[in-house]
């Protein structure tokens, strides 16, 4: 089986990808130099920077960029040829070994994306979000993910896939252990906060990480409690109950959100234009990245496989692998 996370980048931007040319952008410029320059905000300058990687870029360096892959999957000539992210990867010295590869050896010296399922403690070990959530109290989801965050950044990993913030009804889905039980009020406010001391005022800073909040949408809600399992619900009970924490977690500045395994009404959550595009992107005016939950870009393909033969598949809204 073909575990990858494909990374769907619906607008590449800001300062996970910007890091690779950020010191030599600083090389450039001095006072005189600066004086003729519009001036021009953090953000613009950024954005400045994020096109002109653009533009040097080939097909296939956005396609690599496009890439997550597991910890079992990475090489060196992997990280060399300009892979995007990977996850689960918890060891230092591989990670240090395999950055120094992409941001030595690779044509554009882009740094790989770490990222990690700190869910609640990385190496300290909190208690299960359900049972945090049972305190009333966001003060200890915010040392949870405080802590967290502290220790999986320095292992070099710079990015948590948390909050989970699923409401469910459904006692027989086995996942609800992850995020904050029945209520969206109660699960908006653990969100907030996790976001919050998942990536304080700055996420590069090196005790923080970027959120990822997930899993978008709806996948706390599956038919029979059964986990991947289709998710039928009127639009009134999707917007009341279901995405609430996912507003709240936006609204927190969460950097990038994962998309789910579950079909919502018949689409499948990782190629949905009405909860990714429209909600998301358009309504809540998420700017950051989506990444697919681990192997649900290859399950949108019919069953059996086609091209590859192998590996993952389902959904039936894609024929094939390409």
């Amino acid at each position: 089986m073909r575990h990858t996370r494909s990374l769907n980048h619906g607008v590449v931007r800001s300062r996970l990808v910007a890091v690779a040319v950020l010191g030599a952008s600083l090389l450039v410029g001095g006072g005189a130099l600066a004086a003729e320059q519009p001036v021009q905000s953090a953000g613009q300058r950024v954005e400045g920077r994020v096109n002109a990687l653009l533009a040097k870029m080939t097909l296939g360096e956005k396609l690599e960029q496009l890439q997550l892959l597991s910890d079992g999957q990475i090489t060196d000539a992997g990280a060399q040829a300009g892979v995007g992210g990977v996850f689960s990867l918890t060891d230092p010295v591989k990670i240090n070994h395999l950055q120094h590869v992409a941001v030595e050896q690779s044509r554009l010296h882009i740094p790989i994306l770490f990222a990690f399922d700190t869910i609640h403690g990385f190496r300290t070990v909190f208690p299960i979000p359900l049972g945090e959530a049972s305190s009333f109290d966001p003060g200890v989801a915010t040392a949870d993910a405080s802590f967290g965050a502290r220790e999986t950044a320095a292992t070099g990993i710079k990015q948590v896939y948390s909050p989970m913030v699923d409401v469910s009804h459904e006692p027989r889905w086995g996942r609800i252990s992850e995020a904050s039980g029945e209520d969206p009020y109660l699960g908006s406010v653990m969100a907030a906060a996790r976001v919050h001391a998942d990536q304080g005022s700055d996420y590069s800073a090196p005790d923080k990480v970027v959120a990822s909040v997930k899993h978008f949408a709806a996948y706390g809600q599956p038919e029979g409690g059964r986990e991947y399992n289709t998710t039928d619900m009127s639009t009134q009970r999707l917007y009341n109950l279901y995405l609430p924490p996912f507003k709240a977690a936006v609204d927190a500045g969460a950097g990038t959100a994962m998309c789910s395994f579950n079909a919502i009404n018949g689409v499948p959550g990782c190629a949905n234009p009405g909860t990714e595009t429209d909600i998301l992107k358009g309504k809540w005016d998420f700017d950051g990245f989506i990444e697919s939950d681990y192997t649900a870009v290859a399950e949108l393909r019919a069953c059996p496989p086609v091209n590859p033969n192998n590996g993952p598949c389902g959904h039936g809204v894609a024929a094939d692998g390409p």
